[in-house]
């Protein structure tokens, strides 16, 4: 049958229920529910006792007065046993009336059966939801790639490992809190819709505020309104939290993502590295329980020290000239294709075209020309560089950080810069902080959905985040 053809059945059938006295949208079953996983220790411990379980339905095998089901919930599956006798006939009747993909509660001992299987032998049971549209591909899985993604809500019962990479993602965030937490750090809130985009180059989400008339910006970073708390006197602060970026998909691309950013007043970009590779190693010791990782099938060892290298020598390293050639940088652009007609852009480019996949790592990527860094402080020992770094890992960029710039005359200039090459206003809020003055810092920013990539082995972006942007269906 057609899914509409199913849907429809069960629409009759939840009436016929109604119409005897059954309701299929149940009600609260908190009370002295027990995990299924908790009941099979109970089993495995010879205790067989009286439980209360809930799940969904993954099927159902009538044997005249017996049905067996298999029901599965967040912490795994058991089987059920409803024997006529044991509930009622009238009880009874209902088994028939239910469909893999219901959501029953039941009541009863646990044990097993002859054949030694865990099981709940059922004494009373309750239909909690009704399902309408059947389970995919009869319980072996969603396996259609782009419904999954459109249909989370089914690829995560019916496929349980990952919902399990979602459970880690979930103590992959927790742990980065906790870590930042013992050292001090707070977490903040500051604002999702801004009225100028700031703190990295990239086309923003536009919309329209009607009360106040005027247009705001989701945000592309949460950088700028970040350091206006260090000059407000906070030290050490940090935001795990959504960003924006009107951009195009790919497998390390999604128009909203999780970034972590983090700010140390009286620090630098060093401390910073240092941060970084706490944060990564002692997260996956946590959470994984190692720092040696696999990801596409390479190993990944996330025990710091990580290895650093200038940008400008790596670039050399590549492509054999300085980034600075402007004539020979632009010949190897138009050999790889890359249509930008700003110099920097060019390089931009050019190092993630053609040098970012072999940057296995982890590896520190430091020290970069003071124009592509706009928000980025300069070094001591070379005005020409910036001391920042990103950090590559599985050939990807996973952070980025600065010692931050403090002088508020040079960020103007620069800020200027920016305006005439890209367009858009220069914050002049921002620079009437800077001039309050702020105090030497480190900040820095992870892309929380590709770290959760790099750890959990997953191929795509989509795949970390729960509820990708997909282009619409119709």
């Amino acid at each position: 049958m057609s899914e509409e053809e199913v849907y429809r059945r069960r629409v009759e059938r939840v009436a016929r229920l109604r119409e005897a006295g059954i309701e299929p949208y149940g009600f609260r079953f908190l009370e002295g529910r027990l995990a299924l996983s908790e009941v099979r220790r109970l089993i495995e411990a010879g205790k067989e006792e009286t439980v209360r379980v809930a799940g969904r339905v993954y099927a159902l095998r009538l044997h005249g007065r017996t049905t067996f089901l298999d029901i599965g919930d967040q912490s795994g599956r058991l089987q059920l046993c409803i024997v006529r006798d044991a509930v009622g006939r009238d009880s009874y009747k209902l088994v028939k009336k239910l469909d893999a993909g219901d959501i029953l509660g039941a009541e009863g001992r646990c044990g097993r059966t002859r054949t030694g299987e865990p099981t709940v032998f059922v004494e009373r049971f309750w239909l909690l939801s009704k399902a309408l549209l059947p389970p995919p591909e009869k319980w072996h899985g969603l396996r259609d790639v782009e419904l999954r993604y459109r249909r989370r809500y089914v690829d995560l019962f019916a496929n349980p490992e990952v919902r399990d990479k979602f459970i880690l993602r979930s103590r992959i965030v927790s742990e980065i809190r906790h870590i930042l937490q013992e050292q001090g750090y707070i977490e903040v809130e500051t604002p999702i819709m801004q009225p100028l985009p700031g703190g990295a180059e990239a086309r923003p989400f536009v919309t329209h505020h009607n009360a106040l008339d005027c247009d705001l910006f989701l945000r592309i970073a949460p950088e700028l309104y970040l350091k206006r708390l260090l000059v407000g006197g906070f030290e050490r602060v940090f935001e795990l939290g959504r960003v924006f970026r009107n951009e195009g998909l790919s497998p390390r691309h999604n128009p909203e993502f999780t970034m972590l950013e983090v700010y140390l007043a009286f620090g630098d970009y060093t401390d910073m590295m240092r941060l970084t590779e706490q944060l990564l190693s002692e997260v996956a010791r946590r959470v994984l329980g190692t720092t040696e990782v696999r990801y596409k099938g390479r190993a990944l060892n996330l025990e710091p020290p990580f290895e650093r290298v200038s940008y400008t020598d790596l670039f050399r390293q590549k492509f054999g000239f300085d980034v600075w050639d402007e004539e020979k940088v632009s010949e190897a652009a138009k050999k790889h294709d890359i249509d930008a007609d700003w110099h920097w852009d060019r390089v931009d480019k050019l190092f993630d075209v053609a040098a970012q996949e072999e940057l296995w790592g982890p590896l520190f990527v430091v020290d970069y020309p003071v124009e592509m860094s706009p928000l980025a402080r300069r070094k001591k020992d070379n005005e020409r560089l910036v001391e920042r770094f990103e950090l590559f890992v599985g050939g990807m960029e996973v952070a980025n950080a600065f010692t931050e710039l403090n002088d508020p005359e040079e960020q103007r200039i620069r800020f200027e810069e920016q305006a005439r090459r890209v367009g858009g206003q220069v914050d002049r809020d921002f620079l009437r902080a800077l001039a309050y003055a702020m105090p030497p810092a480190g900040g820095l920013g992870i892309g929380v959905d590709r770290l959760v990539m790099v750890l959990l082995d997953l191929p795509t972006i989509r795949d970390a985040i729960l509820f990708p942007t997909l282009r619409p269906k119709e």
